[in-house]
């Protein structure tokens, strides 16, 4: 009879740790439980930590609440400028009613899939090629609110959604590449232009100053000269400005004039002699002395620049 009765809670025993074991459902942190009684939503979602259900009775489903990180495959579209590009994203979204993620929608990963690849087409159509690529934060908005609105009916909220990558035809990238050369060809070109200006302005007020001073050019010619003479040259071109010529001329007349000073007064001493006394020879006289004491100093001068125009050619040559 012990015997009997000790079989019976053994077995008892048994049947009910089986119907535990069969009964026991573990949620973890990160999920929710949702149980379906004889094919109605039963009760409140399960919090996560030990729950048991009815077996054969009861059946739960397990919804993850982490944030789900989809790509979404590359869509082909034409722009609202009649360009054709490959455009691909990603859409991070959780589920934020399991209740509403099991009953409202068969595959809440696939909905969510399906419309995001719905939408990133409708925003390549209603975009331009410029706001694909400069402009992607205002697209990003615009497709997070299309996606973000039938999603809330099936218990899913969006967190963000970034395009990724727009693919652009080869013949596009080589349009764009003359473009951008173009446009940084025609800015250098203003650029140049600008400091060939500038240049100009700075060379026509250093005119003017060596206008007033012309040994100042004589000074800049031979720091060029020297310049060129420090490159070890085998020949070197001595250009001489016509402002030199002229400096030599200018310093050549205060001489004639000195000299031709004695001249108009010998002339006017001749004169009176000869209005005086009539000796027209005395006249005649005293212009061949002048023309002498004239002719011997321009040979003076020019004995001078020639000695001027040998300094220089030793300077260049040292």
């Amino acid at each position: 009879m012990v015997e009997e009765l000790v079989g019976v809670v053994a077995a008892v025993g048994a049947g009910a740790l089986v119907y535990v074991a069969s009964a026991a459902r573990v949620v973890k942190q990160y999920e929710r439980g949702v149980v379906f009684r004889l094919g109605r939503l039963h009760g409140d979602v399960r919090r996560p930590g030990f729950n048991l259900v009815i077996p054969a009775v009861d059946r739960m489903r397990k919804v993850n609440l982490q944030i789900v990180t989809m790509p979404i495959p590359a869509q082909e579209g034409i722009t609202r400028d009649n360009v054709t590009v490959r455009v691909d994203a990603v859409v991070y979204f959780k589920v934020v009613d399991p209740s509403a993620a099991i009953v409202n929608v068969e595959d809440y990963r696939f909905a969510v899939s399906q419309m995001a690849q719905t939408s990133l087409r409708s925003i390549i159509g209603k975009s331009e090629l410029d706001d694909l690529l400069s402009n992607r934060e205002k697209l990003n908005q615009g497709l997070e609110l299309m996606i973000d609105s039938p999603a809330v009916e099936w218990g899913v909220t969006i967190d963000r959604v970034e395009i990724k990558d727009v693919s652009l035809p080869d013949t596009m990238k080589r349009s764009m590449a003359r473009q951008a050369e173009a446009d940084r060809e025609r800015r250098a070109r203003l650029i140049n232009a600008d400091a060939e200006y500038q240049a100009s302005k700075k060379l026509a007020q250093a005119a003017h100053q060596m206008a007033d001073t012309p040994s100042a050019l004589q000074l800049r010619l031979l720091q060029t000269v020297m310049a060129v003479a420090a490159e070890k040259n085998s020949t070197l071109v001595l250009p001489i400005p016509v402002e030199l010529l002229r400096f030599l001329e200018r310093g050549a007349q205060p001489a004639a004039e000195r000299a031709g000073r004695p001249q108009e007064a010998g002339d006017a001493e001749s004169a009176g002699q000869a209005r005086d006394a009539g000796d027209a020879e005395s006249t005649h006289r005293a212009q061949p002395t002048d023309r002498a004491v004239i002719e011997e100093r321009a040979v003076d001068l020019t004995e001078q620049a020639g000695e001027a125009m040998e300094r220089l050619r030793r300077a260049v040559e040292q």
